[in-house]
């Protein structure tokens, strides 16, 4: 069996989707019998504050479920940010080969995840060093989210980014995209088919499974109104200002109640504008630790995912929706791409056009009036989570690939790869520069 190391800076006790889903990995890894490393930093996400338990030491190591966790230590920053996390990022890249390195000791294979993109600054150096194949995995494709959502504008910064993101393809023994779309993108740019394999992020069915509302909502102390949840990341590519402008809609409607739990860099905002609307259907809770996350679901009424109508939305496959589906809830799903194409084909969602406040709410009255229809909705959420997003399934497959890639890799010649012409290199981007404009205007504090 093969040691299998992760480079990512969030893992465990981190509530992250990003967290979970690499732990989630790890252990299935762990069952099927690897040994598997994870090289991360401490505990920060997504406030900043590290637990004491984890400060002060530059390198430390844990075992959690059977995966051994080395911690190196970095920068950290609140995810209030995008220059703070940037930098965070850079730290992370750099410092975790040189504190890590050694404690790793000798992979045959390295697992990339990126987001961060700048990750692959270090697995690059990593893969070098200890003279084996990584895989490149793709959640999210950036830098063009990034680019998509007008937090980055310098010229320069996006040129050395696609660069980075680029050339890592071309070092990667494979690419691990996370959805089927952004691995037609790949592919479409130029990356050889069979080094490109799409594997979807998934959801413990075991852990998220359906449970008794009315426990939950007595467990939690909730009231027996209509209830609309959004529980997870506020980040910037969440629509959550379509949410609340619902909300303004049906203020009149004393049996709606829409709850927002977890954090990100735009709760602070938003609680605002609640404050100034005097908004009495919304609640914001704190952020809960992952295995609470199940009896939240449990005491929804509908769950909600909306994200941006960005381009880049149309690849996402959102967790929160996996975990939703699995505890049988019914979704509205303002996502139009590939969650569309899954979850609505399969009569688990309703899709609501994204940034529409009016489709939601009418979306609202109408899976409140039919609650036969929600539960269905619920029914064949659960069957499509057993059958398609099973992390034990996910990770036979995956177990499939790291075989291929090391029954390829007898050598490191047969992975190393030389860097690729400065005319091709040029092509690739300039393709990605005609799907996506660079804006042509920088403005201040622009990254």
């Amino acid at each position: 069996m093969a040691h299998i190391l992760f480079l990512s800076p969030y893992y465990l006790p981190e509530k992250a989707a990003a967290a979970v889903c690499i732990s989630e990995t790890a252990r299935g890894l762990v069952k099927r019998g690897h040994r598997v490393t994870i090289l991360t930093t401490v505990p920060s996400y997504p406030d900043g504050i590290v637990p004491p338990a984890y400060r002060g030491r530059l390198l430390q190591q844990e075992l959690l479920d059977g995966v051994r966790v080395i911690r190196v230590w970095s920068v950290v920053s609140p995810n209030t940010s995008f220059v703070r996390r940037v930098i965070s990022q850079l730290s992370f890249a750099f410092l975790a080969p040189l504190l890590g390195g050694k404690a790793i000791g000798e992979p045959d294979v390295i697992i990339v995840q990126s987001p961060p993109l700048l990750d692959a600054l270090a697995g690059r150096i990593l893969a070098s060093w200890k003279r084996c194949p990584f895989i490149f995995m793709i959640s999210d494709h950036w830098p063009e989210v990034a680019i998509q959502l007008g937090v980055l504008r310098n010229r320069m910064i996006i040129r050395l980014a696609r660069w980075l993101e680029w050339s890592t393809y071309r070092r990667a023994g494979l690419v691990w995209a996370q959805s089927e779309p952004l691995r037609d993108l790949l592919v479409r740019c130029g990356l050889p088919p069979n080094r490109v394999f799409c594997l979807t992020n998934g959801v413990n069915i075991h852990t998220f499974r359906p449970q008794s509302q009315k426990q939950a909502r007595s467990e939690l102390g909730w009231d027996g109104r209509f209830t609309l949840l959004h529980a997870g990341n506020h980040g910037l590519l969440y629509s959550l200002e379509t949410v609340l402008k619902a909300a303004e809609k049906m203020r009149d409607d004393p049996d709606v109640h829409f709850v927002f739990v977890g954090n990100g860099v735009t709760k602070g905002q938003l609680m605002e504008r609640v404050r100034r609307s005097g908004l009495e259907n919304v609640s914001f809770l704190d952020a809960v630790p992952h295995e609470e996350v199940p009896r939240l679901l449990a005491a929804a009424d509908c769950c909600l995912v909306s994200l941006r109508k960005l381009p880049m939305s149309a690849m996402a496959m959102p967790v929160k929706m996996l975990e939703a589906l699995a505890c049988a809830r019914p979704i509205l799903l303002g996502v139009d791409g590939e969650a569309r194409r899954i979850a609505v084909g399969s009569r688990a969602a309703l899709y609501v056009e994204p940034e529409n406040a009016d489709a939601l709410v009418s979306a609202i009255r109408y899976l409140r009036g039919h609650p036969d229809r929600a539960r269905s909705m619920g029914r064949q959420g659960r069957i499509l989570a057993e059958k398609q997003f099973d992390y034990d399934l996910l990770t036979e497959c995956l177990d499939m690939h790291l075989a291929r890639l090391l029954g390829t890799a007898s050598s490191a010649t047969q992975w190393e790869r030389e860097p690729e012409a400065e005319e091709e290199r040029l092509s690739i981007d300039e393709r990605i520069t005609e799907k996506h404009p660079v804006p042509l205007t920088k403005t201040k504090g622009s990254v």
